[in-house]
């Protein structure tokens, strides 16, 4: 306790002392008037003390107040010029009025007072509210409050690289799997296979270490790799040139090697990392392989995808499904199948084959069918003859009332949740089963229990034909099924010249021996005056970009149906020097339609991806809301962006 303050509690105690004695010697005046005068002799003594005390207690006291304010004053100087904040004052005219010591030691200068603020800091102009600014090798977080005339500048430089480390220290996961190992390495007696397979994973190791990433072998054909941040993104801006020096290692082979890889960053827990990285291996070998799948966060990116999938030699993966489908269908109360929006030859082909696959079960099966459009209204009409086959076509809305929870759906032609004709029976049918030909893309229907994805494969028409192969030992299709298998092979192949394989032949072979019509299909694919002349008016109005790319844009003032459309493109890629062909047109229903076409040296499906569409290296196409003029300039954006990037052709 201070000692004024012992002195007034001092002080306080004598003056209650004081009272209680004057009451006594009261009482004795009372009584014993003589022995209360006498008494009157320290009660004076006492109050002179009392009054010396007292006197003694204020001067202490103003002692004491008069130093603590100096020394508040002083602490209050030293903490308010030493803090690790700039502050300045500025008047009307924007003139500086006063800083505190950090903005000298921060612009270098003994005092800034009376300079203007804008000639200092001209970054603040217009500016209000908390924002960051860069002075030399600083950075600042500014805060500005134009109301009250003042500035406060924090010094976040080590901040700043504290997060910019810690974001390029944290974990990713990659896996690297040689995706055509089999294929590769078909026919090479195991001296030649050690010797090839050894200068993949050399290369593969050189360029690991090139990198810092850490790299495990899990098995022949895969794996793990572990790495920063920082080493990732620097494997994203060289687009993971590991897949040319693979490919380039081997070009002397019949079947050059190829690797896909996939990888995930950003996630809450190494768990969560791991099933990521599988999941990006999963969609680059879903999308034909030979590239990568980088999943940051919710940022899914995909680089190489330049070549076309390999075809698998063996039928042991179409045996196996085969069998699985079999055991689906025969544990269901009826199956729908259903492929996507606007079907064409290959969708409706394959629907026939797996209702034939189910009537071979012994159960009910109906095809999902929302409208007849102008690519398979032919088709259809031979169809509308045979009613054994059109009985079994149905509605989306009836489809929906008959789903059970013993419904089995499959989905052919398409894996995209988005461009099923259906959506809903989706999310009704308890099982799922997709067929599909395409490159996987990232709206994809998770929870099927059963997929079959080849995108070597000409068309979904082919990989039905094989799983009836299998499906039963005697099978046998009326000529109308056969028809339209092969009616849908043959539109994906353009009449067997692209993306062949000699699996696709051994299919339209067994097809021909089950009475397919090609005569029949040759009149379904004939086309009309009226559009080969529509065609004609498109194709004036192109132009070639980057010397190998042909671009037409229909009239703002027609429309024509994604089919001509379509049509268009492949006329286009048949011209000479031309490499990749995109056509543009408005929709009857009012959509902006984009079809691209490649001979394979342009991957047009990772430029509809950035257009939010998809399909195959050499076959892709989108649909877009706005004009036409604001559907060329994206598309004319993207191709710029990679050109600019990687280059548009191999």
């Amino acid at each position: 306790m201070p000692r004024f303050l012992f002195k007034r509690w001092h002080g306080l105690h004598m003056i209650w002392t004081l009272v209680l004695v004057l009451i006594l010697i009261g009482v004795l005046l009372y009584y014993q008037w003589l022995v209360g005068l006498i008494a009157l002799v320290p009660l004076a003594g006492l109050m002179l003390y009392s009054w010396k005390a007292e006197k003694a207690f204020r001067k202490d006291l103003y002692v004491y107040l008069s130093t603590l304010s100096h020394r508040i004053k002083k602490a209050g100087n030293e903490v308010f010029n030493q803090l690790p904040i700039g502050i300045i004052l500025y008047n009307e005219e924007e003139m500086i009025e006063w800083h505190n010591p950090f903005i000298s030691v921060m612009l270098e200068k003994e005092s800034v007072i009376g300079e203007p603020l804008l000639e200092l800091f001209p970054m603040l102009k217009d500016k209000e509210g908390e924002f960051a600014i860069e002075l030399g090798s600083s950075t600042y977080q500014v805060t500005m409050k134009t109301s009250d005339k003042l500035i406060y500048l924090e010094d976040v430089t080590n901040q700043l690289a504290l997060e910019q480390k810690y974001e390029e220290e944290k974990i990713a996961i990659g896996i690297v799997m040689l995706d055509n190992l089999e294929e590769a390495t078909q026919g090479m007696d195991d001296q030649t296979r050690s010797v090839v397979q050894a200068k993949i994973t050399g290369a593969i190791n050189d360029w690991a270490t090139r990198h810092a990433l850490l790299l495990r072998r899990t098995s022949s054909d895969r794996f793990l790799i572990i790495m920063t941040q920082k080493s990732l993104r620097k494997l994203e801006h060289g687009r993971f040139e590991i897949l040319d020096d693979v490919r380039d290692l081997s070009a002397d082979n019949k079947v050059p090697f190829t690797l896909s890889i996939g990888v995930a960053s950003e996630a809450d827990s190494l768990i969560e990392l791991g099933n990521w990285a599988q999941a990006s291996l999963d969609m680059a070998l879903g999308r034909g392989g030979d590239q990568v799948a980088v999943k940051s966060g919710q940022r899914l990116s995909f680089y190489g995808g330049r070549t076309n999938a390999v075809e698998k030699r063996t039928r042991v993966r179409a045996r196996v499904i085969s069998h699985a489908l079999r055991d689906l269908i025969r544990d269901s109360d009826k199956v729908l199948i259903m492929g996507h929006k606007i079907p064409d030859m290959d969708a409706i082909g394959a629907a026939i084959g797996v209702l034939k696959a189910v009537q071979l079960s012994g159960k009910e099966g109906y095809i999902v069918l929302e409208g007849i459009n102008p690519s398979i209204e032919r088709l259809m009409d031979v169809i509308q003859e045979h009613e054994k086959i059109v009985k079994w076509f149905i509605t989306p809305e009836e489809a929906l009332q008959m789903t059970t929870l013993r419904t089995l759906a499959v989905v052919v032609d398409t894996h995209r949740f988005s461009m099923v004709a259906e959506p809903k029976l989706l999310s009704m049918a308890p099982r799922i089963v997709v067929v599909d030909h395409h490159r996987r893309g990232e709206d994809f229907i998770s929870d099927a229990v059963l997929v079959y994805m080849e995108p070597y494969a000409s068309s979904t028409c082919e990989l039905v034909t094989e799983l009836l192969q299998y499906f039963h030992d005697r099978i046998t299709l009326n000529a109308v099924e056969a028809t339209a298998l092969l009616a849908g092979m043959t539109v994906d192949t353009k009449s067997f010249s692209m993306r062949t394989g000699a699996r696709t032949f051994e299919a339209a072979s067994f097809l021909r021996r089950n009475g397919a019509d090609s005569a029949m299909i040759h009149r379904l694919l004939k086309e009309d005056l009226d559009a080969y002349i529509q065609k004609a008016e498109i194709i004036k109005h192109a132009e070639i970009l980057y010397d190998h790319v042909a671009l037409a844009v229909a009239d703002k003032d027609r429309q024509y149906s994604q089919l001509l459309i379509a049509q268009v493109a492949d006329t286009l890629i048949n011209m000479t020097d031309v490499k990749a062909s995109f056509v543009i047109s408005e929709r009857p229903d009012g959509l902006i339609g984009i079809s691209a076409r490649s001979l394979g040296q342009m991957n047009v499906q990772v430029v509809m991806e950035k257009l939010g569409g998809g399909g195959h290296l050499t076959n892709a196409a989108v649909q877009l809301d706005g004009t036409l003029e604001e559907a060329t300039a994206q598309l004319k954006q993207v191709l710029s962006e990679i050109e600019a990037e990687e280059g548009l052709f191999e």
